[in-house]
């Protein structure tokens, strides 16, 4: 297993690839704002340079690329396997209700029997990344372990794309399917945030939409706690996110984050399922912790991929992490980003995006699910 960073060059109207691969990848991903995404330009290039190679990507107000952040521009890693089959499908995604069967679609086309692992990206606006994963799940089997994430926008909220067969799309959900044996895969997912604040029963919800909390009003407690941040909702509420666990599984806990707010309504939608009568507590940040929290992720994918075998080590490593730590850290953001290279010790495959929500198995379980304000990565590696 190979990869190699592919430097995109603007050259007025287009993009060039400015460097020659001694062979074709079998993947490429490509990250990049939503604004030089929709231009089509490197997507177009990549596919016509690479014509055999799945080119798959999304749009973010962040790239990842070694351990340097950018919030313009668009990183690409071309990525081959010496033993592994990749198998991509992808699906229109016009309404959230339909998140579950879009996700069941995903499935049947991907399931195999040596099907090892799917890599998702989705839209990230309108859209239940938790029931696109529950659906993938159903058909594939709990065993066949998810992650990825959904496409950003920065603190914009207003579009996010998928590439979709190359092509960028506002409703796309896509999937690659990694088969064989060769593949190891390892997973790691932490956020580090601080809950503050009693803890509440979620008394009134609707899928991804909060409408009471102990009987009130889910935008006025926002509101409360806010104060005059409440104004530039859904983007302050990246600022403190939703902890909510099931009262019979107090010790499971998941965070949800906004991405939009209905004031009339006085409700609040989140990127993720919100169980009627579950617990919530607010949640609040400080960099040192959110930087431990990604360094939690990462030993935790290492240790994974590694499974007691020292000599395996990342030939890929995939970070996604939230724009709500993006918003909070700052110029210090790259801070989490080095912290996981440190630890890694692989700079040159480390590529990623910031997102609106992160796809991943659950720490200490092979059942994966939607996570959002976390470091969340994905390693790759091949045994012969």
């Amino acid at each position: 297993m190979w990869t190699q960073k592919l430097d995109l060059t603007t050259d007025a109207s287009h993009l060039l690839v400015d460097r020659q691969l001694s062979r074709s990848p079998d993947l490429v991903l490509i990250f990049g704002q939503t604004d030089n995404l929709s231009a089509q330009a490197a997507s177009r290039t990549l596919k016509m340079a690479y014509p055999n190679a799945h080119i798959m990507g999304c749009s973010t107000g962040t790239t990842i690329v070694g351990n340097q952040l950018c919030d313009d521009g668009m990183v690409a890693m071309a990525v081959g396997f010496d033993h592994t089959r990749l198998r991509s499908t992808s699906v229109r995604l016009d309404d959230a209700e339909d998140c579950k069967a879009a996700g069941r679609e995903l499935g049947k086309i991907l399931a195999d029997g040596d099907l090892r692992a799917i890599f998702l990206l989705s839209n990230g606006l309108n859209i239940n990344g938790s029931a696109v994963v529950h659906g993938l799940t159903e058909v594939v089997g709990p065993r066949v372990r998810i992650s990825g994430g959904l496409a950003g926008d920065g603190a914009r909220f207003a579009q996010t794309l998928v590439l979709d067969d190359g092509v960028p799309s506002g409703g796309a959900v896509t999937a690659l399917g990694f088969y064989g044996g060769a593949l190891r895969l390892g997973y790691g997912t932490a956020g580090g945030w601080d809950v503050f604040g009693p803890r509440r029963q979620i008394t009134r919800s609707e899928g991804t939409v909060l409408y009471e909390l102990d009987g009130k009003p889910a935008l006025d407690l926002y509101e409360t706690y806010l104060g005059d941040e409440a104004a530039d909702l859904p983007a302050s509420g990246l600022f403190y996110p939703l902890e909510i666990s099931d009262p019979a599984r107090p010790d499971e806990k998941l965070v949800r984050t906004t991405l939009a707010v209905d004031r009339e309504a006085r409700s609040l939608t989140f990127a993720g399922d919100i169980p009627q009568g579950w617990n919530a507590r607010l949640m609040q940040g400080e960099l040192s912790h959110l930087v431990a929290g990604a360094e939690d992720a990462a030993a935790q994918a290492l240790c994974d991929l590694q499974s007691g075998d020292d000599s395996i080590h990342p030939s890929l490593s995939v970070l996604i992490s939230c724009v709500g730590r993006r918003l909070l850290m700052g110029q210090r953001t790259g801070d989490e980003v080095r912290a996981v290279a440190r630890l890694l010790g692989k700079q040159d495959s480390q590529i990623g995006f910031y997102s609106y929500g992160e796809i991943a198995p659950y720490p200490n379980s092979i059942v994966s699910g939607l996570h959002n304000q976390t470091m969340t990565l994905t390693l790759l590696a091949e045994v012969a």
